[in-house]
């Protein structure tokens, strides 16, 4: 399907020309803009005013949904078109008090008008109820139209959070402004002056789209490119049009915020958007990011599936929150450590299986569930970790696991252990890839997957269960990472294929490790000879030397171990 709309780079004056008006959805977040924001963006509006300014400054993207280009919901951008206007009336308040305060009454009385007109919108005469260029969400809108639009006395108490931010944001403004332009004549045709430059000298990359999908498209498409929209926000205006109806009763609309605001707390730092394709593929047919929101939309057209879709968000957002949290307390000792591993690889493609099993087995068959946990940490360290597996397969198979366990097609937990077999690779291929493995321990995320596979070696080998975390142990390269002469017999080709080998690491105590250093292989040894590992002495009293061929060697062996340490017995469970 082609994507419908229109981009274009416009200034803030074209924006609010030619009778525009713009609407902040009324489900779409509150106004959340600080100090540091304003003070920013004063600041890049001052320096356009330098002797030696730039011509323009670029706000970045604007996103506006619009059937007829003359209405406009924003999509993204609504901060910094809330704040500009805020600042404007901010201007035209201080136009007003110069003119009261008698500095060239009645030509500040014309620019306010002129600029109220141009930039804010106007006053019925007669009702004085404003009729803005600009509308804001449901609960900011009242506040806007009351009292900053009018400029009426702004009230300091009984207000939300975002109303008492606008309020400061508009008395922040005017005191900047009144700190530029000091209560003189001339002020005022000044500050108009500077207003109307203003004006020409910021623009905006703007995005006009005719519906949500095409919204949603954009959203992908500048995501990619390191443009942070909120695909949350997207959503939530969608689900939230379908609910607002005009007999929707209000303490609904509350009780769904409510329940939207949990939503996001629960979740976090957690990527919003990757929470709901993993939520939707654990329930429905695979589908991929880009197909996401049309799949949604398709499916969710009333007010009784919108309702029943953030329920069921609300009630998954807690299950994936705690499958990315190891430390939950809901875990047993486990499954913490299934999902520490978990997280370590760094992998996604098993959580729309676990949430579907969490909800099925957590509470009917517990020890079914942390089977499936611990079968999943085993195959994505064999799949992912070690044999570098195309993820597609995995993903597809784990989703349609997910879908069958969601629907009751697999009741039991041996009914998933045998659908994963598919994805487990034989102890053969594993060997063979575990046998050339190499983890350049430069990269942290590398370094602590090296340390993991050694320590659950150490513990098979020797029954001791070292705490991998500890700093009294440190991850040994027996031939150094910095080699000196002393290595030089190994020439330096060979050197750099077998530093980041696995057969060539070990584990050893700090203390011991000091003594090491890069020296050479017979010192290295007696001191290996000394360290209460198993693996580290037993790699002593093996070799005698160490060199390439010494170092396949002990890898195929650590290759032998690992296959029997990470292994599922599929047959008879």
């Amino acid at each position: 399907m082609a994507m419908n709309f229109n981009t274009a780079n416009q200034t803030f004056r074209h924006l609010l020309g030619n009778g525009l008006s713009y609407r902040v959805p009324p489900f779409q977040r509150d106004y959340s803009w600080t100090e540091d924001e304003w003070d920013d963006l004063w600041q890049d509006i001052l320096a356009l005013f330098e002797p030696d300014g730039e011509p323009a400054h670029y706000l970045g993207y604007l996103v506006l949904q619009s059937s007829d280009n003359r209405r406009f919901d924003i999509i993204d951008g609504q901060q910094r078109l809330t704040t500009l206007s805020v600042m404007i009336l901010a201007l035209l308040k201080y136009l007003g008090d110069l003119a009261e305060a008698g500095f060239d009454s009645d030509n500040n009385r014309k620019r306010q008008e002129q600029l109220r007109s141009s930039y804010i919108g106007y006053l019925d005469p007669v009702t004085l109820i404003a009729q803005s260029k600009l509308q804001l969400n449901r609960h900011n809108n009242r506040f806007y139209e009351t009292y900053l639009v009018p400029l009426e006395p702004v009230p300091t108490r009984r207000l939300n959070a975002s109303e008492h931010q606008l309020r400061k944001a508009f008395v922040w403004f005017g005191e900047r402004l009144e700190a530029r332009y000091p209560r003189e004549a001339d002020s005022g045709r000044n500050m108009a002056g500077f207003l109307d430059s203003l004006a020409d000298k910021l623009f905006f990359t703007v995005i006009t789209v005719t519906d949500e999908l095409n919204a949603f498209k954009v959203f992908e498409t500048l995501n990619a490119r390191g443009v942070r929209l909120s695909a949350g926000d997207l959503l939530k205006n969608y689900l939230f049009s379908l609910v607002g109806s005009d007999n929707t009763h209000e303490i609904e609309l509350k009780n769904l915020e409510d329940r939207w605001e949990r939503l996001v707390d629960l979740l976090e730092n957690e990527n919003f958007q990757e929470f709901l394709r993993t939520f939707w593929n654990s329930r429905h047919k695979f589908v991929r990011k880009a197909d996401l929101f049309k799949t949604i939309r398709k499916s969710i057209t009333g007010k009784e599936r919108a309702f029943g879709l953030l329920r069921e968000l609300d009630t998954a957002a807690s299950i994936y929150a705690a499958l990315r949290d190891s430390a939950d307390p809901s875990w047993n000792k486990e499954e913490k450590q299934a999902l520490e591993q978990l997280r370590m690889f760094a992998i996604r493609q098993h959580m729309s299986l676990l949430m579907a099993c969490y909800a099925r087995f957590y509470d009917s068959d517990r020890k079914g569930f942390t089977r499936i946990l611990q079968a999943v940490a085993i195959i994505s360290f064999r799949y992912n970790a070690i044999c570098n597996l195309h993820p597609r397969q995995q993903e597809s198979l784990y989703n349609a696991a997910a879908v069958a366990v969601s629907n009751g097609v697999k009741a039991r937990a041996n009914d998933v252990l045998q659908a994963l077999m598919t994805v487990y690779p034989d102890d053969e291929q594993f060997k063979s890839a575990f046998a050339q493995k190499e983890l350049d321990t430069s990269n942290s995320r590398n370094r602590k997957v090296a340390r993991y596979i050694l320590f659950e070696l150490e513990r098979r080998l020797s029954g001791q269960d070292f705490d991998r975390e500890s700093a009294s142990y440190s991850l040994e390269h027996i031939l150094p990472e910095n080699p000196s002469e002393a290595w030089s017999y190994i020439d330096e080709s060979r050197q750099e294929r077998s530093i980041c080998r696995l057969g060539n690491m070990t584990l050893l105590e700090a203390a011991l490790n000091r003594d090491v250093g890069n020296a050479d292989y017979t010192s290295k040894r007696a001191i290996y000879r000394k360290s209460g590992f198993q693996l580290t002495r037993e790699a002593a009293e093996k070799y005698d030397a160490w060199d390439e061929a010494k170092i396949e060697s002990r890898q195929e062996y650590l290759a032998k171990r690992a296959a029997e340490a990470w292994r599922i017995e599929f047959g008879g469970r």
